[in-house]
């Protein structure tokens, strides 16, 4: 036990060091320019810790990696949206303009979901919602227009997680894409320095400059293989 400590430390070692000489460089050169992120934030209200604010990022997340085998193995092992926690009843608006295609579609985040296709190509789902949308598929929204309102998929009393969840997926519903990357947004503000498992990224020991900020995650291919399946990774699991 001792040894695999030592080896643990060790390794975090080398990892914070590689970080400390490189890590900044990339975190304030991968954000992409405004103009390549075409959407809005789900929510009309400013952040806090009253109102919403990210609990989890979309992609390969200490909490994604712990649960990939289970949770998120139809997803390749990482998070597939952006969580963001809310009161239930909070109201959900539409990221940008488009035409609503399914309403509690066959697409999991229960208890209600919605689907948006946009004129981009791009479709946003709205997960977890508290009530079924008034929302009608064939319906046009406007960027800014209510879509529903928070729910909680872990209890229908509304007190473990109420939380929404976006994803980002293409025409066919096979393929996510990063929200983070599509959506205008001070993402390292509104996660409101927690430093959860959620907003944190685990590392591969033998490629640690490898997915280790929220807006270079992969894409997934739903069904694919999975992605972090890592012999050893920091934080340990």
């Amino acid at each position: 036990m001792r040894q695999v400590r030592r080896r643990h430390v060790a390794r975090a070692g080398f990892l914070l060091t590689w970080i400390c000489l490189g890590g900044l460089m990339i975190l304030g050169s991968a954000r992409p320019a405004a103009a390549q992120r075409p959407f809005g934030l789900p929510f009309m209200s400013p952040p806090g810790p009253s109102t919403w604010f990210v609990t989890q990022f979309y992609g390969n997340t200490v909490w994604a990696y712990r649960n990939r085998e289970d949770l998120y193995s139809a997803g390749q092992g990482l998070h597939f949206g952006v969580d963001f926690a809310a009161p239930c009843g909070t109201p959900v608006v539409a990221i940008g303009e488009g035409v609503v295609v399914a309403v509690d579609g066959p697409y999991g985040s229960a208890p209600h979901n919605v689907v948006i296709e946009h004129p981009n190509g791009y479709r946003s789902l709205y997960g977890h919602l508290g009530q079924r949308s008034s929302l009608a598929a064939g319906q046009r929204v406007q960027r800014g227009d209510p879509v529903g309102v928070v729910g909680d998929p872990a209890s229908p009393a509304c007190d473990r997680a109420p939380h929404l969840h976006l994803e980002i997926r293409d025409r066919t519903m096979r393929l996510a894409f990063n929200p983070v990357s599509l959506i205008d947004a001070d993402w390292r503000g509104i996660t409101l320095g927690l430093g959860t498992d959620g907003t944190q990224f685990a590392l591969a020991y033998e490629e640690p400059h490898r997915w280790r900020t929220p807006w270079d995650q992969p894409e997934v291919r739903f069904g694919g293989p999975a992605l972090n399946a890592y012999p050893d990774a920091w934080p340990p699991r």
